[in-house]
């Protein structure tokens, strides 16, 4: 005699499978090796590294220049004076190629220039052929001066004035320091001296000149120079949210804003399974588990994203099969089937 199937417990056999199934499937992201802790006092870190960089920038700057640092360049008007040499005095508009016109030496290039340096230059020039030990003084008496602009994540961005030789430190100073949200790197875009027209561009890391102390990065600028502070870049959110994809980092954006820019939760998200995860200087990757109630209102929603962290909302795999679970009922048959549920 055949034994007779029970559509039940092949029912029960078949939703044993999906089930475990869907276990199997469910999205999983990466493994911690960091502690929430230990993040926030990094974050503290960095935080510091910025008000310690704005402390360095002011304590570092020039002030007001000097009228011997002041630089020579096109439109300035100035008056050359030769002791015991009358006729060699005279007055001279620096001309658009840096140039001014003496006396016996024609055209002399005084472009970038203090008057100090335009004073050895000339002395030197007089001593070779004409002079025996000449004492020469520039002064300046119209100064057209350059301008310089300070762009991107400074407190007061804007086109300055440039007189005087400063450095990187010195205008980032004079554009009122950099906001929370200034990236690493600062850009320097400068006019090419040749006869390239591709403009010369210089990339500073902050890090470096800051904390490791390299001085070499802090830069002369020159007239016409235009730095540019960028922002921290863009965060990447995936797992399961609604809309996974780029973000660009707003200032003090947090995960969980973070979260929320992309939609927020999905109908299957695990809101107690999230990952931070962060890149390193040295290229490692940097893991941290969180959870949704540290993000609204525990340690965690201290935390700000940066440049290139990414943000991973698990699947949680119950949710995931009940609502990819379905069942067909049609012809007298009873049926069970499982699709994977949208976002």
């Amino acid at each position: 005699m055949p034994l007779r199937k029970d559509p039940s417990g092949l029912l029960v056999l078949l939703a044993t499978f999906l089930l475990l199934s869907a276990l199997g499937c469910a999205s999983s992201g990466p493994n911690s090796t960091k502690n929430l802790d230990q993040l926030l006092l990094e974050q503290g870190a960095q935080k510091q590294e910025i008000e310690e960089l704005n402390d360095q920038l002011f304590a570092t700057a020039g002030g007001a220049t000097q009228f011997s640092e002041a630089l020579l360049g096109p439109g300035d008007l100035i008056k050359v004076n030769v002791f015991d040499a009358d006729k060699l005095c005279t007055e001279a508009r620096v001309g658009a190629r840096g140039k001014i016109t003496l006396p016996l030496l024609g055209a002399i290039e005084v472009q970038g220039l203090t008057t100090e340096e335009a004073e050895e230059h000339i002395e030197n020039l007089y001593a070779q052929d004409y002079l025996q030990d000449p004492n020469v003084t520039v002064f300046v008496k119209e100064q057209y001066g350059s301008k310089i602009s300070v762009l991107g994540s400074v407190e007061k961005p804007g086109t300055f004035d440039y007189f005087g030789r400063q450095r990187l430190l010195d205008v980032l100073a004079m554009a009122g320091g950099l906001k929370e949200n200034a990236g690493r790197q600062v850009h320097i875009r400068r006019s090419s001296d040749g006869d390239s027209l591709k403009p010369e561009k210089y990339l500073v890391d902050m890090h470096k000149l800051i904390r490791e102390g390299n001085s070499s990065l802090n830069l002369v600028i020159k007239g016409g120079d235009v730095v540019y502070v960028p922002e921290a870049g863009t965060v990447y959110v995936d797992g399961a949210v609604r809309k996974p994809g780029n973000y660009s980092i707003q200032e003090g954006m947090t995960a969980q804003e973070a979260i929320v820019a992309a939609g927020g939760f999905s109908s299957i998200a695990d809101q107690k399974e999230i990952k931070l995860v962060r890149l390193t200087d040295s290229g490692q990757k940097e893991i941290v588990a969180l959870d949704e109630d540290d993000l609204q209102k525990g340690a965690a929603a201290q935390i700000e994203v940066q440049d290139r962290d990414v943000v991973f909302v698990e699947t949680d795999a119950m949710k995931s099969f009940f609502y990819g679970l379905r069942l067909n009922i049609g012809s007298g048959l009873l049926g069970m089937g499982y699709s994977p549920p949208s976002r």
